[in-house]
């Protein structure tokens, strides 16, 4: 039983691979550098407003990609493969989040990894990004990023964002670009959208009830969770 249960698991190549404890180190090492990435993205980026998934996402991709590197190795038609398979989730899932994304890679690198009978990988890999989610989830201040939302606004044709809608946003935030402004209801309205850090003290039902109180406006929708760039 055991033995066919072994050669059920594990591939006749999986003998060439790395014992565990050096995939374990490497896995380790990938998560350490993903952190650099992320630090350096938030240096970067510092003046920017970003999703606080993003940084994270940067840790979780860089662990996948030490896994999905060992998996794959010197064989193409693996590699052809992984291709396809992220190609389908690419055009075929939309996804709000960059973490989601990460998770689905993530499913497809440990399908494949014990397809092609590498399960101590997948174990590895799965044991490191559960680490590196526990740390997110637990420990929300090491993200590197604070949370940012999305205000849409509607004003009425003939009134200025800039002097009609900045004073009162610049109350209630510490950080705010105009990201777009177009044209609604065919050329009657105005629609304009912000990306925004809101202060810690202030609530967003408060910034929509003082917005709905300056005059022109006819919509406001606030969104706390937005699509990472």
């Amino acid at each position: 039983m055991g033995t066919w249960l072994h050669h059920a698991l594990f591939a006749e190549e999986s003998k060439n691979l790395l014992p565990w404890d050096s995939i374990l180190a490497r896995l380790v090492l990938a998560f350490l550098a993903g952190w650099l990435v992320a630090v350096a993205y938030a240096w970067g980026r510092r003046n920017s407003l970003t999703g606080t998934t993003f940084p994270g996402t940067l840790v979780l991709m860089t662990i996948l990609i030490a896994m999905v590197t060992q998996v794959i190795g010197d064989n193409a038609a693996r590699a052809f493969g992984l291709v396809g398979a992220l190609s389908i989730v690419r055009f075929r899932t939309v996804m709000q989040d960059t973490q989601d994304v990460a998770y689905v890679i993530f499913a497809v690198a440990v399908g494949m990894a014990v397809g092609a009978g590498q399960p101590i990988v997948a174990a590895m890999c799965w044991l490191g990004v559960s680490v590196a989610a526990t740390i997110f989830r637990y420990f929300p201040s090491v993200n590197v990023t604070t949370g940012v939302a999305v205000l849409h606004i509607r004003l009425g044709l003939g009134r200025n964002p800039e002097t009609s809608l900045e004073p009162v946003i610049a109350e209630v935030t510490t950080k705010r670009e105009m990201t777009s402004v177009e044209t609604a209801k065919q050329g009657a309205a105005v629609d304009v959208e912000y990306r925004l850090q809101m202060r810690p003290d202030v609530s967003p039902a408060t910034l929509v009830t003082k917005l709905n109180q300056v005059e022109g406006v006819q919509q406001v929708q606030f969104r706390k969770h937005v699509r990472d760039d």
